[in-house]
């Protein structure tokens, strides 16, 4: 019997195949086959079903006039495990159609299927070069390689394309490929700026009992990007949802400014008739001392609480993975050492525009602007600041600060 963990997470294999015919001809349930080759009973289900094979029986049925009549399903193929393998009349005269599990056909078929997926589509010459131009194009005006494959349709998979570059194929080389760079030592950070009082209540364990208790499955990350050492900074809002990211411009990285910059913002919720509290739900951020005017967050423009603000433990940015993971397109246009201090606004509003009109993977191809326009609308898009860029558009380097 094959164990668990060594079929874990893997393709069936004809010695699993075989197991399972073994198991069916014997009579024993999916449950009892799972069990022996250690996989999920749907799986062993799935298996079967896939690769039946019906086999016609050579009965006539005739009615009392001597007509030929429509075969009708054996009821005991209308119940798991849906196949003849342990009938006792499988080698007799059944006037019903037989439907078998044979380990080795399906073996034959799965690797059949196995062929074909990775045979690719073949380009032809002219197709080739149409494809190095657009991805050339694209790769100039900064713009990730999914975003341009998905713009055009190329009919031609990623993987594929990396290929090509490493064998010199194409026009382009591994340098003009964004994010093509060397990670440097992370530097020890200095400790927690937010009292431990404040954060009485507001710890990630409670974040956690919070929203499972709660059934959240979506809240809003915070963070800052800091440009100059002591200049201006750039307070960072998350939507996990869809990783929909808009900026607000700090005069420098203090707790004053971070209050009147989401005060400024309640502002416009109110004076457009909408509530802050209906988008911002639920905010999640790390311990610098920006957040510490909580009340600025949590509470709206009478006082009364709106929003409910947890920290994450300190030194740990994997726990707001979407804002730390979304951050490196921001750095695609402004690198690290990128002084702000000649920011406005509107250059902010203009960045985040293009970031969120990049089309992601994990959204099948959609971009964070058309998901979060759909879930809210534009209206709270451009209150946001943000607005959609046209594909083609789009610029993913520092070419757009010029």
């Amino acid at each position: 019997m094959l164990t668990k963990e060594t079929t874990k997470n893997q393709h069936l294999t004809i010695d699993e195949r075989l197991e399972i015919q073994k198991g069916l001809d014997y009579g024993l349930t999916f449950k009892a086959i799972a069990k022996r080759i250690g996989k999920d009973p749907t799986t062993v289900s799935k298996e079967v079903k896939k690769h039946l094979i019906i086999r016609p029986s050579n009965v006539r049925i005739t009615d009392l006039d001597g007509n030929p009549k429509d075969k009708q399903p054996c009821p005991h193929l209308l119940k798991a495990p849906f196949v003849c393998n342990a009938c006792d009349y499988r080698r007799r005269s059944c006037k019903f159609d037989k439907h078998l599990y044979e380990a080795k056909i399906a073996q034959k078929d799965y690797k059949t299927v196995l062929v074909e997926s990775r045979e690719g589509i073949p380009l032809t010459k002219q197709e080739f070069y149409d494809n190095d131009k657009i991805i050339s194009d694209g790769l100039k005006k900064g713009q990730r390689l999914y975003h341009i494959v998905q713009t055009h349709e190329l009919n031609v998979s990623i993987p594929t394309i990396y290929r090509y570059l490493r064998r010199g194929y194409l026009s382009v080389n591994s340098l003009d490929f964004p994010r093509v760079a060397k990670f440097k030592p992370h530097r020890k950070r200095r400790e927690s700026y937010i009292p431990a009082k404040t954060k009485t209540g507001r710890t990630y364990d409670v974040f956690l009992a919070f929203i499972e208790e709660n059934d959240i499955t979506n809240w809003v990350e915070m963070d800052t990007l800091i440009g100059r050492i002591g200049g201006k900074t750039i307070m960072t809002f998350d939507f996990t949802f869809c990783n929909f990211m808009f900026g607000l411009l700090l005069d420098d990285k203090s707790a004053t400014q971070a209050a009147e910059k989401i005060v400024s913002l309640k502002r416009k919720f109110s004076e457009k008739g909408k509530n802050f509290s209906d988008i911002f739900p639920l905010l999640l951020t790390d311990n610098g001392g920006e957040f510490s005017n909580i009340w600025a967050f949590e509470n709206d423009l009478d006082g009364q609480k709106e929003t409910s603000v947890f920290f994450c433990n300190p030194y740990r940015a994997c726990e707001k993975p979407h804002i730390e993971k979304n951050h490196t397109l921001f750095r695609d246009i402004c690198p690290k050492g990128v002084s702000f201090d000649d920011f406005t606004q509107e250059k902010v509003n203009l960045i985040f525009s293009h970031i969120n009109s990049v089309k992601r993977k994990n959204l099948n191809g959609k971009t964070p602007y058309e998901m979060f326009a759909f879930t809210y609308g534009t209206e709270i898009a451009e209150i946001l600041g943000v607005s959609i860029i046209p594909p083609t558009e789009v610029v993913q380097s520092p070419l757009l600060l010029k």
